[in-house]
């Protein structure tokens, strides 16, 4: 064996296995292994009463500390010896200075150091720890630091998740808007160019009644030319005749000249004057194309609206006890006899209204309810909240958002009411909720036109509510139907 793996041999032999250093006071215990009197009792504590070898790790269960004199001699012998320092493994970074192996770690200078390091004037009055403790402690901390860049880097990934689901539904939007602005587009061009053949249509017409107009005048006059012509070739011919001739038809000849009228004025046509005058403001393109952009914008709405189409169902826990509900719960009609029901908290004892079982907080949803030719009925939404039992004003201060028919008019539950005009008798209507707009619309599915539209601010659920109406002796008998959407409308679940 090489003189300088001897004195490594030496040295390990009489090196603390906790401090690095030469044994002070070297004990033994029961597994055998030697620690300095003051290392293993700080490395025990005080407290715990299973202790561990800290080389071995086997269970102590009595604290008996033997002390190892032989071991104490052979490391002072080892002390006068002055043995050379053991050069640092092949393969491994050692002490530049020493040359010896880095066993320790400097917490204040956070750097490895070797033993002899640890009593040099530069380190005597640092922390240091052995490089394994070291490495282990900061193993730990770089552990829990992975531990939590993993769930920062699992939350990155679920919101890159999260963005593109939303990207993918706001592009749905605009490829929407993009067949939308295309379908308005096509249905202006149209417009404009059936608006175009009917102004040419009507000023063609115009043109033909001038041509008929001047060909009945230019007959007329040339009639009466001719008759002239005629006229002046004969008193011509009379005035050409000897002086007896002349004079013998001279009286009838004369009269027949006087009786020619004076010239014609200049043909006056008033009536098609006023006509081509007025044809701008009777034939307004700009008036035909605003109502033609406000009937687009309508139907544009409702065809916006039906992509949000939802299946709504009613809630029979909140019926009136004079509705009969089908069993499907998609149709309501008032009742000829009041049902025995629960007075349950949720269900309307006054006002003659159901509720849907779903309720909304928030996004957008549809839904279409077929009036048929009911002469009674109203429609909306409600909040959850609002009172079930009493006479109740349907009106947003009161929590309705709501449209009806009574009296033959239909109004929208402002305060005080708006008369809505209506121009095709809706046997459909659909009801768009924004909620996060603040806006109810109602729509005329049966001309694609639109009713109303309530904007405010909404807090909590809202719920459709349906009201049939009463019997009305059988006039108002037909219930209250909610529609499926079709499909070609773009009834897509809400995005």
């Amino acid at each position: 064996m090489a003189a300088g793996d001897l004195a490594g041999s030496f040295q390990d032999e009489v090196t603390c296995p906790i401090c690095l250093e030469y044994f002070t006071d070297p004990v033994s215990i029961k597994c055998g292994h030697n620690f300095c009197r003051a290392c293993l009792c700080q490395y025990w504590g005080e407290s715990d009463p299973n202790f561990s070898c800290p080389q071995c790790r086997e269970t102590i269960l009595q604290r008996h500390l033997h002390p190892n004199y032989q071991l104490g001699n052979l490391v002072e012998l080892v002390k006068r010896l002055r043995l050379p320092v053991r050069p640092a493994p092949k393969g491994q970074p050692g002490c530049e200075r020493h040359q010896e192996t880095l066993k320790l770690f400097c917490q204040e200078d956070q750097a490895p150091i070797c033993v002899i390091c640890r009593e040099s004037r530069e380190h005597r009055t640092h922390k240091a720890v052995p490089i394994e403790e070291a490495a282990q402690e900061y193993k730990e901390q770089i552990l829990s630091r992975l531990q939590h860049l993993r769930k920062e880097r699992d939350a990155l990934r679920g919101l890159e998740s999260d963005w593109a689901k939303e990207s993918e539904r706001l592009l749905r939007q605009t490829d929407v808007e993009r067949q939308l602005v295309g379908w308005e587009c096509q249905r202006l061009w149209q417009f404009l160019a059936e608006r175009e053949r009917l102004l040419l249509t009507r000023l063609g017409e115009l043109d033909e009644e001038i041509g008929r107009r001047r060909e009945e005048h230019a007959t007329r006059l040339g009639e009466e030319i001719s008759r002239l012509s005629a006229l002046i070739s004969e008193l011509e011919e009379t005035c050409r005749q000897p002086a007896l001739e002349l004079l013998q038809g001279v009286r009838s000849a004369v009269s027949r000249g006087e009786a020619v009228t004076l010239p014609h004025p200049a043909p006056k046509c008033p009536e098609l004057e006023r006509r081509i005058r007025d044809f701008p403001r009777e034939n307004s393109l700009q008036g035909a194309v605003t109502g033609f952009l406000g009937a687009l914008a309508a139907e544009r709405g409702l065809r916006r609206a039906r992509r949000f189409a939802v299946d709504v169902m009613l809630d029979p826990d909140t019926a009136h006890p004079d509705l009969v509900l089908s069993e499907d719960r998609k149709r309501v009609r008032y009742g000829d006899t009041r049902q025995d029901l629960p007075d349950n908290p949720e269900r309307f004892d006054y006002c003659i209204n159901v509720l849907a079982v779903e309720g909304f907080a928030g996004r957008r949803r549809y839904w279409e309810v077929g009036v048929g030719d009911k002469t009674e009925w109203a429609l909306g939404v409600c909040r959850e909240s609002v009172s079930r039992k009493g006479k109740v004003t349907a009106s947003p201060k009161n929590g309705y958002w709501a449209v009806w028919l009574r009296d033959g008019g239909y109004e929208a539950g402002t305060s005080p009411s708006t008369p809505l005009p209506v121009s095709a008798r809706p046997s459909r209507v659909g009801i768009f909720l924004d909620y996060e707009a603040g806006e109810v619309s109602f729509y005329n599915v049966t001309d694609r036109s639109h009713l109303f539209t309530f904007t405010g601010t909404f807090s909590g659920t809202l719920r459709p509510f349906f009201c049939p109406g009463l019997n009305a002796e059988g006039s108002n008998a037909a219930p209250l139907t909610i529609c499926p959407v079709p499909a070609q409308a773009g009834g897509n679940p809400c995005p």
